[in-house]
C-alpha cells in the first residue's frame, strides 16, 4: 500500500456567503496536489477529475498533510463519499499522520507551514491560502497547481526529516527562537505516536 502527501485548495473559503464555518460541503476543490511514495511521483488533479484521484487515494494506507484532518480531509472525504465510483475511499478510515496536529498535540500551539518550512529546509512559502483562491477566481490554473506542489513538496520533505531525524525545529511564535520537537518514531513505519 502507498503513503500519500497532499494538499487541497479551493475555490471559495468558510467567510464566503453562503458557506458558513465549518461547511465542508459546500467548499468546492480547485485542485488536489499529490505525492506518491511508491511512484516517486508528484500529481496534481482539478475537480473534475475527482474519480481518477479516488483511484490513487484508493492503493493508500497512509496519509500525510498539514493541517489535513481540520481541512483537507473533510473536504476532499465530502467529494468522495458523494461520488458514486469514489464512495468506497473513506480517507478518515486510513492511518493519518498531520504534522500540525502533532506538533500542536506536542508543542500546545499552532505553527505555519511556512514557518514551520524555513525553521527546517531554509526556504517559506511564496503564497498563502488566499492567494491560491484569488488564482483561481483569475483563471491561473498553471500557477495555482505549482503553488499546491510547492506545499505537498514542503510537507514532504518535512515529513522525511522528521521519520530520519525523530524532530522537528519550531520557530516560537511571540520570540521566534528556535525551538527542537523531539517525536517517538516507531521503527520502520516512520508514524508520529
Amino acid at each position: 500500500m502507498d503513503t500519500l502527501v497532499f494538499d487541497i485548495e479551493t475555490q471559495n473559503f468558510f467567510t464566503d456567503p453562503g458557506v458558513g464555518w465549518n461547511n465542508f460541503g459546500a467548499l468546492k476543490i480547485s485542485v488536489v496536489g499529490v505525492y506518491s511514495y511508491n511512484l516517486d511521483k508528484y500529481f496534481c488533479y482539478e475537480e473534475g477529475e475527482i474519480e481518477s484521484l479516488g483511484e490513487l487515494f484508493r492503493g493508500a494506507s497512509r496519509l500525510v498533510g498539514f493541517s489535513m484532518n481540520r481541512y483537507d480531509v473533510p473536504v476532499l472525504n465530502s467529494y468522495f463519499q458523494n461520488n458514486i465510483a469514489t464512495k468506497d475511499v473513506d480517507l478518515w478510515q486510513k492511518e493519518r499522520v498531520d504534522l500540525l496536529q502533532e506538533l500542536e498535540m506536542a508543542t500546545g500551539r499552532r505553527v505555519s507551514l511556512s514557518k514551520l518550512a524555513g525553521a527546517n529546509l531554509g526556504v517559506t512559502k511564496a503564497h498563502s491560502g488566499a492567494d491560491a483562491i484569488v488564482m483561481y477566481s483569475e483563471g491561473r490554473i498553471d500557477d495555482l497547481k505549482k503553488y499546491c506542489l510547492e506545499d505537498v513538496r514542503l510537507t514532504r520533505e518535512l515529513y522525511d526529516l522528521y521519520r530520519r531525524r525523530g524532530c522537528l525545529f519550531v520557530p516560537d511564535a511571540v520570540t521566534g527562537e528556535i525551538k527542537k520537537v523531539d517525536f517517538k518514531v516507531e521503527e520502520n513505519q516512520g508514524r508520529l505516536l
